[in-house]
């Protein structure tokens, strides 16, 4: 599987949250959104969902496919 694309930090401060606030709201620990802000851990589907609606973004904003290779 490829690696994803991650934004959720650059989402995250721009709402001026902690990684612990924004864990808190989506009901996660702080090292969960740690891992997933460094790609270690890629998010199920209704975590993903919770982070955007929380941040106020699409599931899309947040993560990405990089471009394939020509």
């Amino acid at each position: 599987m490829p690696d994803l694309i991650v934004h959720l930090k650059e989402y995250r401060t721009r709402c001026g949250l902690t990684q612990a606030e924004l864990a808190r709201q989506v009901g996660v620990s702080r090292k969960t959104v740690n891992t997933v802000e460094n790609g270690v851990f890629i998010p199920s589907t209704p975590l993903a969902l919770r982070l955007a609606q929380v941040l106020g973004v699409s599931v899309e904003d947040l993560f990405a496919l990089p471009e394939p290779e020509s």
